[in-house]
Order: C-alpha cells, then structure tokens, then sequence
C-alpha cells in the first residue's frame, strides 16, 4: 500500500477559536486553503465559559487535528463586564454597539491569546496563525482593526527564532473586511454548522444565549441581512 503523506505535505496553522461565528468560520478558512490546523481556545475566566464547550465542538466538528484548551485567569485583574462584577449591556441599538469602547472590552485580550498562539506555532513549526476578527461588525474593539494586527505580526517577527532565522510568521485575518452577515455566509458556503457555535457574553448556564447583549444582537442581525435561518438557542422569555 502506498504512504499516503498528504498531511505530511500540509502546512500547519495554528487558529484562535472562541466557538463563536468569527472564529469558526476562520477555522474553515484555513482548512479550505489547505492548512492542517491546531485550534487554540482558553478559558480565562470569562462569565461565559460555556464557548469553551461550543469551542470543542466546533474543532472537532471542522476536523482540527489538535485542539488545546489554556487556563489563564483575567480575573485577577477584572476591567471588564466579561472578567468581573460588572454587568453586560443589554438591548443596545447597533448605532450604539458600533459607538466607543464597550465594557465587555477585556483589556489586552487579543495580544495575550496572540502570544501564546505565536508559541505554539513556533513549537508545531506553523509559520500561520488566524485571527476571526473584523474591523466592520464588531464592538469597538481596538484589538480587532487592521493597524493592530499587522503590528503584532512585526513585532512576532522581530522575537522568535523561526523569524530570526528566516522562517517568517503571517496572521491571517481572512473576515477583517467581511459584514457579520457576510461571514456567516462564507462559512455557510463552506459547510460550517453555525448551530454548535456560542457568541452570547452572557449565557445560561446550560449555554442557551441571552439575546439581548451586543454579541447576541448582532449574531441575529447577521443571520438575518445573510438570509439564513439562525439556529442559535435562545433562553425562554
């Protein structure tokens, strides 16, 4: 029988993955360009812990060959309505989602789950590593705009030794421009079972999601300008 080596040949990339749109439709991205791919969620403390879950499914679901789970705890420093005692905005109008810098804002999140992506990558030999944020549907999040992500990727480039020695890393940012109606789309079109995903910030404890805070307003905005049936769980009443 001969070897089969596909995956041998495949280049490897490594995903941030929430279990949410975004990040799901990210993973079936690079799995359509041809990366093997390691997902890499945490669980930070976050009040919604239950992506986590929603994460593990999806990986397993999109065929990622490892999935990593990282406890950190941003708890200990709080400042934001996801990681303390501060309550999460409900039933916002979308000029208002899109307007400032929301409490659900948790400080230097992207740049923490970026470096120890940027670890792994560097330990699996992946020189790829994708992001699911985008810079028009999201909720004013300065760790999601383009300006953020190319400088990451300079800086990563100047302090790992694959870099220093030629093998040069690149964040992929495949929905930076895409509308959320226009990734849930995209990953519709690449098979992507929106049904096991979580974008609530503040759901029930057995995951069913809210649907008034800004994460779960503009899920069903999406579904809804994308034309395709939402399949989320919502709580009762």
């Amino acid at each position: 029988m001969a070897f089969d080596n596909t995956l041998a040949m495949m280049k490897r990339a490594v995903v941030l993955l929430s279990g949410g749109i975004d990040s799901t439709t990210a993973l079936a991205v690079a799995r359509q360009r041809g990366f093997e791919t390691f997902a890499l969620s945490f669980r930070y403390g976050q009040r919604h812990a239950a992506e986590v879950e929603a994460a593990r499914c999806v990986a397993r679901a999109l065929g990622a060959a490892r999935h990593e789970v990282i406890a950190i705890d941003l708890r200990a420093f709080g400042g934001s309505a996801l990681t303390a005692d501060i309550a999460v905005p409900k039933d916002r109008s979308i000029g208002d989602i899109g307007r400032g810098i929301p409490v659900t804002y948790v400080p230097a999140r992207n740049t923490i789950f970026l470096s120890y992506a940027l670890a792994w990558a560097e330990v699996l030999g992946a020189h790829d590593i994708f992001l699911g944020v985008s810079e028009i549907d999201y909720s004013g999040y300065p760790d999601c705009r383009p300006e953020y992500i190319g400088a990451y990727e300079r800086m990563a480039n100047l302090a790992t030794k694959a870099a220093v020695e030629g093998q040069k890393l690149k964040i992929h940012t495949p929905l930076i421009h895409l509308t959320k109606a226009e990734i849930i789309a995209e990953g519709t079109a690449l098979g992507v079972d929106f049904s096991l995903t979580l974008s609530c910030y503040d759901p029930t404890p057995d995951g069913a999601a809210c649907g008034r805070c800004d994460a779960c307003l503009l899920r069903r905005k999406g579904f809804e300008h994308a034309g395709v049936a939402d399949p989320t769980r919502y709580r009762a009443g």
